[in-house]
């Protein structure tokens, strides 16, 4: 092939990319203007029905109040009249308003006509006679106006139920239904009732409808008749065009319902995107005759060399290879700067797909551990509230056996296995961001070195311990209490690298982690940190399993010496704190957790005090009010509530509880669960009993909270939690914290 016609074929190629490209970026813009419209014609279609109901139930209020207002009882027909007058002047939202005597004769109206009409035989008139005190709708044709309206009918009633009169009110559906401005070029508003009749279209006869005519066994009405289903679709039309249509439906007030479709021609909508997609060809034809022009020009020998270099090249990213590069040496001239070019382009995709590579690995390995955090964290309720129960008693059956050695042992083995079901449960909770926090300002240097008594002789004089800290540390803003558990969960997975002896380095540091860092990590915000990095000299991990650190129940270690729940436990929490946890490591060399902790702003930490100790347990003599669906839970809870000295009453859910507090039974405290059956929570309970007691304590119990009384991973402000399972000791501080002043 000559090349005259390999340039040719080059432009010819160049030609189709553009061409691809505009025909992709038209039909991205048809489906995106198709999108919109259907959008906009769907939130009309919505909004026009949700109206209609809020006028539907305005006029339920109207009529219950005007049936209360004792102008409407009079026989002064020609009074009656005019004040309904008056009413419709005010209301021109309806066509008329009239009352219906019990014996189905019209009485007075607000158009004051003075007709004698007898209206039995109107189908809302024998509905409304039927109900007690609900209104009773009509989609219908006025047989005076010819307008589409809503007949609205009230039955008033005396004290004893005896029917006074019927209120009927006609609202103008055209009026409902009329729409400012098009949303859409050539849209229309139908509204149609559940028969298929059209009751109002607007405006006039744009899609060849009339009010009044059916639109039953169309198209059009199998669309609209299911109450579920696609909320929009296209739509052939009988006169052969295509419309896109939106469906909405009132909520059923009294067992009515009525459709509202908003529709615009599909021409129309896509008539933008034609226009564009004219223009770009056009612009694009221009562009592929001068490109076959310089082709027909570029004949000399010179050239023929450069490019088929360059189009060996082309071909291999074509088909996938970003590693193919164009060897020197390159020509000079624009023909070697494009070479150059072009191996650049290839060397950033080929960068580009890695990262994008490395990416999708690190979002797949988030969304495995979110979706393992789901997962467990919805089992942590119920498995708390069992082990309350099993360590409550095991407690009580080890206080009853002070004289047999044998059942105190056994009940303090069983004590012991509850403590380790609560512990894990606790970690479950964790990995999950389900546990309950209360950050605060803290030193995380000042905790460190708090621990490092207890770090030193819990790892043993075999690992060396080092702490550096770094000076004009920020403060950070995280609960001491799980930061401490995540500072120990480390030091256990470091002790475990290390059998041998090593060292153990902790440090803290300020750290700044920018935007570049956030784009390579995508659950990572931007921003200031305070770092706490604890690195030891141990076997390392295996890169294969690197990702995997952070999942729940993965070990590497033998069956029974450990269960792969604490890097799960600081992660969560880390996650859970808005703040961030990395890990790098080399096989052989040592591993290297780091934990960024959100940095706190304006506010001091507080002192740690290592010898603060924790208050005696004692009981009183209060009333405390338990509220607890799991009846084993509440009759413990209760057990040792008496056993502390404490008047106590009980309930099994919230409205029994209510019922208690509306009593004039004495009551300074409420001990409730949050998540309990029957439709009322605990916090719900809580703010019910404080509205008729103000000033009632309150304190909470749970295993798993929900959104009740923690927000964002935090508990809400002035809200006290004793956590589930809770021993005696735990029970008797957190009553007496809740009760002091």
């Amino acid at each position: 092939m000559s090349i005259r016609a390999r340039l040719l074929l080059i432009a010819l190629l160049a030609t189709a990319i553009p061409a691809l490209l505009v025909l992709a970026n038209f039909i991205k813009d048809r489906e995106a203007a198709i999108a919109g419209d259907a959008r906009r014609l769907a939130e009309l279609a919505q909004a026009k029905a949700e109206d209609l109901h809020q006028r539907i139930r305005g006029t339920a209020q109207l009529q219950f109040g005007l049936a209360r207002a004792g102008d409407l009882d009079s026989d002064d027909r020609a009074a009656c009249s005019a004040f309904l007058s008056e009413v419709r002047e005010a209301y021109p939202q309806y066509t008329g308003i009239l009352t219906i005597r019990p014996d189905g004769r019209l009485f007075c109206d607000s158009l004051r006509s003075g007709r004698e009409l007898d209206l039995n035989n109107r189908d809302y008139f024998r509905r409304a006679l039927a109900t007690r005190g609900d209104v009773v709708l009509e989609p219908t044709f006025g047989r005076l106006t010819g307008l589409a309206v809503m007949q609205v009918a009230y039955p008033a009633r005396t004290a004893q139920g005896e029917l006074r009169f019927v209120l009927l009110a006609s609202l103008d559906l055209a009026k409902a239904a009329a729409v400012s401005a098009p949303v859409v070029p050539g849209a229309q508003l139908l509204v149609v009732d559940d028969k298929g009749q059209v009751l109002v279209a607007a405006p006039a006869g744009q899609a060849g409808f009339k009010p009044g005519e059916s639109i039953a066994g169309t198209p059009l009405w199998r669309f609209a008749e299911p109450s579920t289903g696609a909320a929009e679709a296209d739509v052939a039309m009988l006169d052969g065009g295509v419309f896109k249509w939106a469906r909405a439906d009132t909520s059923g007030i009294a067992g009515t319902r009525v459709h509202v479709l908003a529709g615009a021609p599909r021409d129309a909508i896509v008539a933008g995107a034609n226009a564009r997609y004219a223009r770009d060809t056009a612009l694009l034809a221009a562009v592929a005759f001068g490109l076959f022009l310089a082709a027909w020009l570029l004949t000399e020998r010179a050239i023929r060399r450069p490019i088929t270099r360059m189009t060996a090249m082309a071909g291999q990213l074509a088909a996938g290879d970003l590693a193919a590069r164009i060897e020197p040496p390159w020509p000079s001239g624009e023909l070697g700067t494009l070479m150059q070019v072009m191996n650049q382009t290839a060397q950033s995709l080929q960068a580009q797909r890695q990262d994008i590579a490395n990416l999708n690995a690190r979002l797949l390995q988030s969304q495995r551990t979110e979706a393992s955090g789901q997962l467990t964290g919805g089992v942590a309720h119920d498995r708390n509230s069992l082990l309350a129960v099993v360590r409550g008693n095991a407690d009580l059956l080890a206080e009853m056996s002070a004289d047999d050695p044998a059942r105190r042992q056994l009940a303090e083995m069983i004590g012991a296995a509850a403590q380790r079901g609560a512990a894990l449960t606790q970690q479950l909770l964790a990995f999950a961001r389900k546990q309950p926090l209360d950050p605060s300002v803290v030193d995380v240097s000042q905790r460190v070195a708090a621990l490092d008594s207890m770090l030193r002789r819990t790892l043993g004089e075999h690992i060396e311990i080092e702490l550096v800290r770094a000076a004009g540390l920020w403060p950070a803003m995280v609960d001491p209490a799980q930061l401490e558990n995540a500072l120990l969960n480390l030091r256990l997975n470091a002790r475990g690298a290390m059998p041998t002896g090593g060292k153990l380095t902790l440090e803290t540091a300020n750290a700044a982690l920018d935007q570049r860092y956030a784009d390579q990590h995508p659950d990572v915000a931007p921003g200031q940190y305070v770092m706490l990095a604890v690195s030891d000299t141990g076997v390392g991990i295996p890169p294969e399993h690197l990702a995997r650190v952070f999942e729940p129940f993965f070990t590497t270690k033998e069956k029974g010496r450990g269960t792969g729940l604490g890097l799960a436990m600081v992660y969560g929490f880390a996650k859970q704190s808005a703040g961030h946890v990395g890990v790098y490591s080399e096989p052989g060399h040592g591993t290297t957790i780091k934990l960024y902790l959100p940095r706190a702003q304006g506010a001091r930490p507080a002192p740690v005090d290592p010898k603060a100790q924790e208050p005696a347990i004692r009981g009183g003599t209060e009333s405390v009010l338990v509220v607890e669906d799991d009846e084993p839970v509440r009759q413990l809870a209760c057990l040792e509530l008496r056993a502390l000295g404490y008047r106590v009453l009980e309930a099994p859910n919230g409205t029994d509880a209510l019922r208690i507090v509306e009593s004039e039974e004495p009551i300074e405290l409420l001990f409730t669960d949050v998540v309990m059956p029957g439709g009322m929570s605990g916090r719900q309970l809580a703010d019910a009993a404080r509205r008729l007691r103000p000033g009632l304590r309150v304190l909470y119990t749970s295993g798993y909270t929900e959104n009740a009384i923690v927000h964002h991973g935090r508990l809400d402000p002035g809200v006290m939690l004793l956590p589930k399972p809770y021993r005696r000791a735990d029970l008797a501080r957190a009553i007496r914290t809740a009760l002091s002043p």
